[in-house]
């Protein structure tokens, strides 16, 4: 059976997966290794257009509206608190951006991990919050519209990942690329 949620909870995977990279990637620059730029660019990347981009749009085009139609308030409450989520990782995985520029033109990685790991702490604790509750209720809310939601969610998908003239294999292979080079850093 078709669960309005699938989709997400499978970005909700890969997305667990950078943010289990990124936390070794704050560890090295804490143990003051150099961290290169075909490193922290695919984090930035993906942060901002898989997690952001694609992932939220999704939510945000797709499960949020139905949950509306399925008599859940927008202004308040769980959907509210997940718009509200989603602003501030936008706004965190702006700064990441910034920070990470200056750390690979200075080498001063402190704003930097910060900045990572206000950013890991945030998505963790939201996609528990997903997980963990939204999805729960959407799923018993959606049962009847389940396939529709399902099939507008790989849409979004599509049309926001070909706009960035990317595809979900591309995050994919970015996700295990990154947790590879990660580990490599390491040793």
């Amino acid at each position: 059976m078709i669960m309005s949620t699938t989709s997400l909870r499978k970005d909700h995977e890969l997305i667990e997966k950078v943010i289990k990279a990124m936390q070794s990637t704050i560890q090295l620059l804490n143990d003051k290794k150099q961290i290169p730029e075909f490193i922290l660019l695919p984090v930035i990347d993906f942060s901002k257009n898989f997690t952001d981009v694609c992932h939220h749009t999704k939510e945000e085009k797709s499960l949020f509206p139905a949950l509306e139609q399925a008599g859940m308030p927008t202004n308040m409450g769980p959907i509210a608190m997940m718009l509200m989520d989603h602003q501030r990782s936008r706004e965190i995985g702006n700064e990441m951006e910034k920070s990470a520029k200056d750390y690979l033109s200075s080498g001063n990685s402190e704003k930097l991990i910060t900045d990572m790991q206000l950013y890991v702490d945030h998505i963790t604790e939201h996609l528990w919050k997903e997980n963990n509750k939204l999805f729960m209720m959407a799923e018993a809310r959606l049962q009847h519209v389940s396939k529709k939601v399902d099939e507008e969610l790989s849409g979004i998908e599509k049309s926001q990942l070909n706009e960035l003239g990317k595809s979900r294999q591309h995050y994919e292979e970015l996700a295990e690329n990154l947790t590879n080079a990660v580990s490599n850093q390491g040793n």
